[in-house]
Parts: structure tokens; C-alpha cells; sequence
């Protein structure tokens, strides 16, 4: 019974409870196979024993229904002699061997009964545990998906709106940065060119100058 019990609890089980309960669902699932298969195995061997008894019984009884036949004959043999008393000696023994009989017929078939009954649930349990191993890779993979979108789902939930906003943020100052650098460029561009122009204004002049002398030294 405690066999038949184990495996009904597997099956009657809410599967989505023991499976939010285990840390790991896939041993889990595995686990549960395994004990199913254990439990097929302890089962069967209950069934054999059962199965064993049942033939015990049956050749019993069957020895009984052939005494009590054979003590008939002998009976039947002792009056045809004329021998009454050894007639009435040998009726004796088969109703001795007669109420052999109704008990082991009644014992044997109340274990042929339970020996049907076992093996009918062994194979409904075989038939359970081919269902289940089937399924077996089909949860299995099915956790793994789950867990997996669970983590994207995570990923992405990290992304909210005060993410964004910092990202905005980082954004503005990397803006900010890029205007104060062009800025800098150009009051840069505009020293260098103001540099040149006074530059070349004291080129001009020297050169002016260089060019009045050479005049006066013409002129004279």
C-alpha cells in the first residue's frame, strides 16, 4: 500500500506548487522520475511475491481436488471387495481432503484476485512513468525558457524611466563639453588671426621703411 500510496502522491500532486517550492525545479522533476522508478521497481517485486503465492495456493488446492478424488476411488474400490468399512475409512479422508479444498480454493482465489489487481496497477504505473518521461524534457526545457525570459526580463525591467534620464543627463554634459571646447577653438582662432594681422603690419612697416631709404639713397 505504501508503495501504491508513494506513487499516487507523485501524480496527484500540484506539480506548478512543488516546482515553486524546489530551488531546483529540473532536479526536481528528475527526482520525481527517479522515485517513480524505484517505487515501479519495489512494486513489481511485490507482484512477483504475489504472483508466487498465487501458484502455491493454486497447486494446494489442485493437490487437494486430486485427493479427494483419489480417496473416492479407493472407496468406490473397497466396496466393489466388499469391504465397507475400509469403504467408509477412505470416505473419511476425502472429506478431510474436501474441506482442503473449499479453503484453498477460497485462499487461492482471493490471491489470484490480488495478484491480478497489482498487476493491473504496476502497469498503469509503467504507463504513467512513460508519460512522465516523456514530459521529463518537455518541463525541462520549458524551466529553462522560463528562466531565461525571467532574465531578460530582469535586464530590461533595469532600464527604466530614472535610467533614461540619467542617460539624458550624461548626454547634456557631454554637450555642454563639446560647446565649451568649440568656444575655446574659436576664441583660439580668433588670437592667432588678431596676432598675424599686427604682424604683418610691422612686416609692411619695415618694409616701408627699407623702401624709403633705398629712395633716398637714389636721389642723391
Amino acid at each position: 500500500m505504501g508503495i501504491f500510496g508513494r506513487i499516487g502522491d507523485i501524480f496527484k500532486a500540484n506539480i506548478n506548487d512543488l516546482l515553486d517550492k524546489a530551488e531546483d525545479p529540473e532536479k526536481m522533476i528528475k527526482q520525481m522520475v527517479l522515485e517513480m522508478q524505484e517505487s515501479i521497481t519495489k512494486a513489481t517485486s511485490g507482484l512477483a511475491q504475489a504472483m508466487a503465492q498465487e501458484k502455491k495456493l493454486q497447486r494446494d488446492y489442485e493437490k487437494f481436488v486430486a485427493a479427494s478424488s483419489d480417496w473416492k476411488n479407493k472407496a468406490a474400490q473397497a466396496l466393489q471387495a466388499g469391504n465397507e468399512d475400509l469403504a467408509r475409512k477412505a470416505l473419511a479422508k476425502k472429506a478431510e481432503a474436501d474441506q482442503q479444498v473449499t479453503q484453498y480454493k477460497q485462499l487461492y482465489e482471493n490471491a489470484a484476485a490480488t495478484a491480478s489487481t497489482l498487476k493491473q496497477q504496476v502497469d498503469n504505473l509503467k504507463v504513467k512513468l512513460d508519460e512522465a518521461k516523456m514530459k521529463e524534457q518537455t518541463l525541462i526545457a520549458r524551466n529553462q525558457a522560463a528562466k531565461a525570459q525571467k532574465e531578460i526580463a530582469k535586464q530590461i525591467g533595469g532600464f527604466d524611466s530614472n535610467s533614461f534620464a540619467k542617460f539624458d543627463k550624461f548626454e547634456e554634459k557631454i554637450l555642454k563639453a563639446e560647446a565649451e571646447a568649440n568656444a575655446f577653438m574659436e576664441m583660439s582662432n580668433d588670437k592667432t588671426s588678431l596676432d598675424d594681422e599686427f604682424k604683418a603690419l610691422e612686416k609692411n612697416s619695415a618694409v616701408d621703411d627699407e623702401l624709403a631709404k633705398l629712395k633716398a639713397e637714389l636721389n642723391k
